[in-house]
């Protein structure tokens, strides 16, 4: 993602005066309710995993967790690079390749 797609986010926030409502407590509330309308997506699908078929409804709803998400980071005074990166390495001690490739199983059981 570029900074200017978060600018954007952050611009559209700041144009509608919203940042007074966002505090950490609202944002994460707000991303588990946008999670869940995503996984409403797949609800009583059954065997039906896949995407096709779905792909306008799952591109609205993941946009929705990515800018909360966004303004989350904003609000907290986080760097989304920084705490990506940061998990990322994180994952990479729990999960080496030589381990985890191929498994599903969480580190604790690899």
């Amino acid at each position: 993602m570029t900074q200017e797609t978060i600018d954007q986010v952050l611009k559209f926030r700041d144009e509608r005066d919203w940042k007074q409502f966002h505090n950490p407590k609202d944002l994460a509330i707000s991303i588990c309710l946008e999670a869940a309308e995503l996984l409403e997506v797949f609800q009583w699908s059954a065997d039906d995993v896949q995407c096709s078929g779905k792909i306008d409804k799952i591109r609205e709803e993941l946009a929705d967790v990515v800018n909360y998400c966004i303004l989350m980071a904003d609000t907290c005074g986080l760097d989304l690079d920084e705490i990506v990166q940061n998990k990322i390495r994180k994952n990479r001690e729990k999960y080496p390749v030589e381990k985890a490739y191929g498994h599903k199983e969480k580190y604790t059981e690899l």
